[in-house]
């Protein structure tokens, strides 16, 4: 069996076969996923205390705060299909 990974951001990986959505954190209502979410103990903050870019819902309702932008995860999911290794190359994360 063979697991495709994406590297969404300061080593963390998430599997891209669990990755039901990929979504910017702008609106109203992916703010009340991501509250509901952190209330009900399935948020998973992976910014590392930066901006975040990029919300990945997951199929076990897991929600994931990224810093990378959504376009960019976006593509590394694409490189999984050609690539052994996603993400392998980190794209540099903006300063606050």
């Amino acid at each position: 069996m063979n697991i495709k990974l994406i590297n969404i951001g300061f080593g963390n990986i998430v599997s891209a076969a669990r990755v039901i959505a990929i979504v910017s954190p702008e609106s109203s209502p992916i703010k009340r996923i991501i509250q509901e979410a952190r209330d009900k103990g399935m948020l998973i903050d992976a910014t590392y205390g930066r901006r975040t870019r990029a919300v990945i819902i997951m199929d076990s309702n897991h929600v994931v705060l990224s810093s990378v932008q959504p376009e960019t995860v976006s593509h590394r999911v694409g490189a999984t299909k050609d690539a052994p290794q996603a993400g392998a190359a980190e794209e540099p994360e903006e300063e606050e």
